[in-house]
């Protein structure tokens, strides 16, 4: 295992340097792809008011970006929807006016007022940027064209995480044949490197009407827009200002009320209050630190019917643990990674923590976080921390070394004190965004004698092209591995997954379709396989936006625990037993940008020894930009011989969202879940009443499905307000 494993370092080393991307150096700088694409921003000489008319001197004198191209549907030729970009810049802020031409009558498409609106269902326009130069880590903005404001942060060279917020500054105003859109962000709300006179960036615009995305620097067809890797570059006209010592504090008082009726308890009123504090460390380095939290407001997570036999994953949503989240959360891969935040503060309250992040230098970064847990009637106190530092290699590759510790505080002897767990992760990014792959090898530690392998080890490598793309997948986990602080789904396999497609674009009514193959096979320790899903599958898209999809699945389990596949029945299928199976399955997704849209999916086929009907869908409707309604609902019909009784289970999540305006929200969620007996009623009012400062209401109840008696309910009101 260990000579395999060399050299599976040596291959991706060797692919580094084959493909044409030489070793860095300290403080390197890596060529953006789209180098030749240059915005020149000069220094701003009067005052920008952020009103939505692009008017001032400085706006007329300001070199625009613009001749955007294509990336979809197809990605060629220049944009039918022209957009014009313009850039400017103080001691404090920088400023962006956006331009967005619009010849085709009828309303632009505007889900809502809701801050980080959903990208495929609104007119809007996105700005990557890339502050470092590294093509991996950056920030995004954008607006809507109800004004809605968009912001993230930016990791693993594409992805958004739309959970973190800054303060920032935009107006919107529309006429008949454009909408324009100016912003004002200071430079103290994200993270450069002092001294500076260049970044990376891109513009992307979406225009529904036209069913067209467009970006300044090209994008081709099968990346995001959010490709880092695809950027411009940004020429600031001097150097950027030193940043002053950067500090927020966002304190929060809150009161609660609430009744456990299925235990019997009596009513737990509580009030109190914590904050929140960021302080720039450097420019590129940020501590975060928290007393007291309560992450009351966080949305509710959205339920699904688990006919699995594994843990179900949920994604991180509240705001403490998002800055800078790979360098925490970005090892191993979904299903077996040494560190998921989810962990910490669900089961028993946090009483403080601290968590610094960031840049050291272009090459290096670093994350160090320490969270502590309150003691309860169940579980000790329980101190968290991890360690993390990663060095850029290459183009856009890096390798990262993380130690993960729980611990107990005065826990009563006789029972588990820790658990550890150190890991090695390579990540290969090629400077094209062609190839990527990673390789990475975990060990976990605590206080007990084991024998079957403490250890969780993968590697991967995919090439995406316009038309092909193909995947490998490996990992192997010893029966004996342990990360109470990750999501470790199973334990005790090897696994490989090959996976294909390929894809014609025709663009005419069919834009684009093709054929789609996954293969997941799963061994156990002596390599005897245990488990395998085959797939093969045909998917179409649209000139409309509506999306088609079908496909087969061929199924083999070899069950290695008793397992009740309805989770509701008081008898098994036996450990040891063997099941082939098949099936085929429908979807269908409607055109997003009518007000009334609808989508849904039909699987038919074997299930274990009998046989299962399972319909999912979601129907919607929006009256523009104020109301959002959409029903998400699942039946599963589940069959199998006796001693099993035939199950059926509805799920049905009826969802109203109503913005007001940008400032004030009231969203409601009820989820009706015959699989865990659970009707569960969410109700969230947000006043954001001075910037990213709200006050929220939020209730909650749950009810049991049989005789709806109540189960528990509670209402919590939050008021916070963010210092600078």
């Amino acid at each position: 295992m260990r000579n395999i494993m060399l050299l599976f370092v040596f291959l991706q080393t060797l692919a580094g340097t084959v493909w044409g991307v030489e070793k860095s150096h300290p403080d390197s700088i890596q060529q953006t792809f789209n180098k030749d694409y240059v915005l020149q921003v000069r220094r701003a000489r009067s005052p920008i008011q952020i009103d939505g008319k692009i008017d001032e001197p400085d706006w007329h004198k300001a070199d625009k970006a613009n001749n955007f191209t294509r990336v979809l549907p197809v990605d060629t030729g220049l944009a039918d929807a022209q957009t014009e970009v313009v850039m400017t810049y103080d001691d404090k802020a920088f400023y962006l006016g956006f331009t967005f031409y619009d010849s085709i009558p009828g309303k632009r498409i505007m889900e809502s007022f809701r801050r980080d609106f959903v990208f495929g269902n609104n007119d809007n326009f996105l700005v990557f940027f890339d502050t470092f130069l590294d093509q991996t880590n950056g920030f995004s903005f954008g607006a809507s064209a109800s004004g809605a404001k968009w912001d993230g942060i930016m990791y693993d060279g594409s992805a958004v995480n739309l959970n973190w917020d800054c303060k920032w500054e935009s107006k919107t105003v529309h006429y008949d044949d454009r909408w324009v859109t100016e912003m004002r962000i200071p430079f103290r709300s994200i993270r450069f490197k002092s001294g500076t006179d260049r970044w990376y960036v891109n513009f992307s615009r979406l225009d529904l009407k036209r069913n067209e995305k467009s970006s300044w620097a090209p994008v081709p067809r099968q990346f995001p827009t959010a490709s880092l890797a695809y950027t411009g570059v940004l020429e600031w006209e001097e150097p950027l200002p030193k940043s002053k010592t950067m500090f927020s504090l966002i304190p929060y008082v809150y009161g609660s009320g609430s009744k456990d009726y299925e235990a019997g308890t009596k009513a737990d009123y509580r009030k109190d209050f914590g904050f929140d504090a960021k302080i720039g460390v450097t420019t590129s380095m940020n501590l975060d630190l928290t007393y007291n939290p309560d992450f009351a407001q966080a949305e509710v997570d959205e339920q699904v019917t688990n006919l699995d036999r594994f843990e179900l994953f949920f994604p991180e949503k509240r705001q403490f643990f998002l800055e800078n989240s790979d360098l925490f959360a970005g090892y191993g891969y979904d299903v077996v990674t040494p560190f998921f935040s989810r962990r910490i503060g669900l089961d028993a309250p946090v009483l403080f923590g601290a968590r610094l992040s960031g840049k050291l230098n272009n090459n290096w970064r670093l994350g160090l976080m320490d969270m502590q847990t309150e003691k309860t009637a169940f579980l000790p106190a329980r101190n968290f921390a991890v360690a993390s530092v990663q060095r850029k290699l290459f183009a856009r590759s890096s390798v990262g070394v993380i130690l993960v510790n729980k611990e107990n505080i005065n826990e009563p002897g006789g029972v588990q004190d820790y658990n550890r767990v150190a890991g090695l992760d390579y990540n290969l990014a090629s400077s094209d965004n062609t190839w990527n792959g990673k390789f990475f090898y975990h060990q976990s530690f605590d206080e007990e004698e084991h024998s079957r392998g403490q250890y969780a080890q993968g590697a991967s490598l995919e090439y995406k092209t316009r038309n092909i793309g193909f995947g490998l997948s490996q990992t192997s986990v010893g029966t004996d591995y342990r990360a109470e602080v990750g999501f470790v789904r199973r334990t005790g396999y090897n696994f490989l997954g090959p996976s294909f497609n390929y894809t014609w674009v025709p663009n005419k009514k069919i834009v684009a379709h093709g054929i789609f193959a996954e293969s997941e096979n799963f061994y156990d320790t002596d390599f005897d396989k245990i488990d395998h899903q085959q797939t093969l599958g045909y998917q179409f898209e649209f000139e409309s936006r509506a999306k088609a999809k079908f496909g087969f699945v061929d199924y083999f389990v070899h069950l290695q625990q008793d397992f009740d596949p309805t989770h509701q029945n008081d008898v098994f299928l036996p450990a040891g037993s063997e099941y082939r199976y098949r099936g085929g399955w429908l979807e269908y997704e409607s055109d997003n940008r009518k007000n009334f849209k609808w989508s849904g999916s039909y699987t038919k086929g074997e299930f274990f020894n009998g046989d299962i009907d399972l319909l999912e869908g979601m129907v919607g409707y929006r009256i523009q930009p104020y109301v959002n309604f959409a029903m998400n609902l699942s039946y599963s019909n589940i069959r199998l011989p006796d001693p099993f009784e035939t199950t059926r289970m509805w799920l049905v999540g009826p969802k109203l969202d109503v913005t007001f305006s940008d400032k004030v929200f009231l969203s409601s969620f009820v989820q009706y879940n015959e699989q865990i007996d659970n009707m569960n009623v969410n109700m969230r009012f947000q006043w954001r009443y001075a910037p990213v400062s709200d006050f929220f209401v939020v209730y909650t109840d749950n009810y049991f499905t049989g005789d709806w008696n109540s189960r528990n309910r509670a209402l919590v009101v939050k008021l916070s307000y963010w210092f600078n």
